[in-house]
């Protein structure tokens, strides 16, 4: 007569294939960080300018590449490509929620200055009191 030895039945959990997971996860993300962007390219002119004060409030960024495309830039959130006048609309409405936010404007230094006037023409028509320009510091 045989005599059979009865398996216990095997209460652990196998966390290898989680880790393995996890590992891939940590290395796409550590891969697509650096490609994901919240601005425009845009050339900016280089200027000898002051910085905003750490303490103010984070601007709205209105942008003109060199192709003339339109973008508002909210902190992380991109808007665009938009024609000028959708542009000073959306600006405006950030302004109605936040009416002391700062206003820059962020032309690319191939832009006609008549380009840049006109934005500014808008953003002033739709309430901006003040509007500040983006520049580059000059390499020293």
């Amino acid at each position: 007569m045989e005599i059979r030895k009865r398996r216990r039945p095997v209460s652990d959990i196998n966390v290898v294939p989680y880790i393995d997971v996890m590992l891939v996860l940590l290395i796409i993300f550590m891969v697509t960080a650096p490609l994901i962007t919240a601005g425009v390219n845009v050339d900016l002119p280089k200027a000898d300018a002051n910085p905003l004060a750490e303490d103010s409030k984070p601007p709205v960024i209105v942008s003109v590449t060199a192709d003339y495309e339109y973008f508002v830039t909210d902190g992380s959130k991109k808007e665009g490509p938009m024609v000028p006048q959708e542009l000073a609309a959306v600006v405006g409405a950030y302004l109605k929620v936040e009416p002391d936010r700062p206003v820059m404007v962020e032309g690319d230094g191939t832009v006609t200055y008549d380009a840049v006037v006109n934005l500014m023409v808008l953003l002033q028509k739709q309430g901006v009191e003040s509007v500040g320009l983006m520049t580059d510091p000059v390499e020293e």
